[in-house]
């Protein structure tokens, strides 16, 4: 494995997740400014290491594989302490876990298949408005924009997920001999 430095961006995110989960999970006071700063930093770090694996030529299989994981994992983990502290409905997160596992068992199919499917535009603004939800919640809104905000997650979430499968369903037909 190249470690270029989109790579080590990649693993840094990876990094910062236990960090994240340790400060929120202690609840000292001002721990939520500091978890904020650490997911800030930790998402930061997404968009700076695909812009410099574009526009350096720094992609690599590693980097295909762990940097949409280290986002799916940070946005989990920070989905999974929001609904142990009570700040998010368990059903919402289950909504999201569901699409994540559905979207990357289509894409292993296709694989299989020998097709690639990209990601979408609605796989990015998901993602994207996702990691704001997650800032706004932590930064500490009110109960009211927090209900907002869980129907943006929902919502960008089961829209994107449709348009995968809508877009992709012929990946699931049996080739006919």
């Amino acid at each position: 494995m190249p470690m270029t430095t989109a790579n080590k961006l990649t693993i840094a995110r990876v990094v910062l997740i236990p960090v994240f989960l340790v400060i929120m999970y202690l609840g000292f006071p001002g721990s939520r400014y500091a978890a904020l700063a650490v997911f800030i930093i930790a998402s930061l770090t997404d968009l700076l290491d695909g812009y410099i694996a574009r526009h350096y030529n720094q992609i690599s299989d590693f980097g295909k594989f762990m940097d949409p994981l280290a986002d799916k994992c940070l946005v989990m983990a920070a989905l999974c302490m929001f609904v142990r502290e009570g700040s998010m409905a368990a059903w919402i997160l289950a909504a999201v876990l569901l699409r994540e596992f559905a979207v990357s068992g289509m894409r292993l199919i296709a694989v299989e298949k020998g097709r690639v499917i990209a990601a979408a535009w609605s796989g990015k603004i998901k993602t994207a408005s996702t990691m704001v939800c997650i800032c706004l919640i932590l930064f500490g809104i009110p109960h009211w924009l927090n209900l907002v905000c869980q129907a943006v997650i929902l919502v960008t979430t089961v829209y994107s997920g449709v348009e995968y499968f809508s877009k992709n369903w012929d990946v699931f037909q049996e080739n006919e001999a």
